[in-house]
């Protein structure tokens, strides 16, 4: 493999960091607030709103269910709007956290349903809002969970960079299609694969070790 085609490699996997790192932030941030909203507002519930609790939930729902390759082509429009361009590595972080925010939000809602409900009451019990109760028992109660699934959203999202290589995206997975399968270049294909797995490996280790060390139940190593 020549130096030229290892600094293009080098190049698309900063792109395809870039694009992951951008999504999976942008995904928490937005991802966070629906994910608590929907583990809270069930009825009888902290905020109980249960008929915007099933709409929600149905938007977040319909929105996971559509394959990423046909949502990045349904909403280039929106992306375009948001971006100037529907094509290149800062477009793709549209569709990237279009996707990422209802599955993030899944994760967290799910993480905050596993805590204790003994835990809520007692903070009830004590006089505490349900705004204390979200950020001083379920958060840190279900970080840990919150991180592993944290975790997951970051190896889908390096999945879906890949896949937006096929519309323009950039990255790595635009590497894949140009050189190793346009171009009839196997090396450069299986470079790009190594890569990808070398991340998914690094983003699932860094995330279990997160988790472990949040984790009060366990001991510290």
């Amino acid at each position: 493999m020549s130096l030229e085609i290892a600094k293009i490699i080098a190049a698309a996997t900063v792109d395809t960091l870039y694009m992951v790192a951008v999504a999976a932030t942008l995904g928490t941030l937005f991802g966070l607030p629906l994910g608590i909203f929907l583990a809270t507002s069930g009825r009888g519930e902290l905020f109980a709103a249960p008929v915007l609790n099933k709409i929600v939930g149905a938007i977040v729902n319909a929105t996971r269910s559509t394959p990423f390759i046909i949502l990045v082509v349904a909403i280039i429009p929106f992306t375009r709007l948001v971006a100037g361009t529907s094509i290149g590595t800062t477009a793709a972080i549209v569709p990237l956290t279009v996707a990422a925010t209802p599955f993030i939000a899944r994760v967290i809602e799910s993480a905050i349903r596993e805590v204790d409900h003994g835990l809520v009451e007692a903070a009830r019990a004590m006089g505490a809002t349900p705004f204390q109760i979200v950020r001083k028992v379920l958060i840190p109660e279900a970080l840990p969970a919150i991180t592993m699934g944290l975790t997951l959203s970051v190896v889908s999202l390096l999945g879906y960079s890949a896949m937006v290589g096929a519309v323009g995206g950039g990255g790595l997975g635009d590497l894949g299609i140009r050189y190793g399968y346009q171009r009839f270049m196997p090396d450069v294909m299986a470079t790009v694969v190594v890569v990808l797995i070398c991340l998914v490996q690094g983003a699932q280790t860094i995330g279990d070790w997160l988790s472990r060390r949040l984790n009060k139940r366990l001991p510290r190593r």
